[in-house]
Parts: structure tokens; sequence; C-alpha cells
């Protein structure tokens, strides 16, 4: 799938402290070959303001926008993004209350609580095609 201006898109991080966020972001313009220009739709340009941050980022940091999926629940060991800080940030489902979600995050090595709607399945962008992790129901989990 071309990426073009005005395309609403997912920015991969993986620099130290960020690894494993995808930011959403829209298309300003292509730069050069293998550039583009972007605006983030969540990160300001500076704490405290409410101007969008632009930048210029590399294409193979750049994905489309993964299609909503509608799932009635998430399963223990689910590959899930959660929305936190502006981005999303990949995890593992590790257990549940009655309303919310314990997600693991293997690159920090911390788990937080979060509710469904904070929650995605992860999926993953390859050969322009959405590839989703396989997912299995374990017994009473």
């Amino acid at each position: 799938m071309a990426i073009r201006k005005g395309d609403s898109v997912e920015i991969c991080n993986n620099e130290d402290g960020l690894f494993g966020s995808y930011y959403e972001a829209k298309i300003i313009t292509k730069k050069g070959k293998n550039k583009f220009l972007v605006e983030y739709k969540t990160l300001v340009k500076q704490e405290g303001e409410t101007e969008l941050l632009k930048e210029v980022v590399e294409a193979s940091k750049v994905r489309p926008s993964p299609p909503q999926l509608s799932v009635p629940e998430f399963y223990v060991l689910d590959k899930v993004d959660a929305f936190d800080n502006d981005g999303w940030w990949v995890g593992k489902i590790t257990g549940r209350t009655s309303h919310e979600y314990y997600v693991y995050f293997e690159s920090s090595g911390e788990e937080f609580l979060y509710p469904f709607g904070s929650l995605r399945l992860h999926q993953e962008y390859e050969n322009g095609q959405w590839i989703l992790p396989p997912r299995k129901r374990l017994r009473n989990a």
C-alpha cells in the first residue's frame, strides 16, 4: 500500500525508553526518497502547549493505521497494544479483574492495569498485509 499525503499512519519508535511504541500521525508530505514529514495526533511540540509536533521520519518507521478489530474480550497471553502516554505500547495480557486487564511490557519489565477500551489486539504490518499473532484461550484464564 502506497502511503500518501493526508493518510493516517502510525510511527514506530524504537529509541531507548520508547521501544515498542507506536504514535498516531498524519502524512504532511514526502521528503526525498525514504522520508516523510508527519504531524502527530497526540504529541505536542512543547510540554504545556497545544501545537502538534511535526517531524521528518524514515519511511521504514511508518505504517498505515491498523484496521479496527472487534473482540469481546482478551485472553491471557494475547499480544496487545495499550494506549498510554500518548501512544500505543506493545505488551501481553497477564491477567484480569472484573473490568480491567493486566498488561506486561517486556521492553520495560513493568506491568500495568488497563480498561478494555484502552487495549487493542496487536497487529504486525508485513509486505502490505496486516498479520495477527495467534490467540489461544487458556483454561481458567
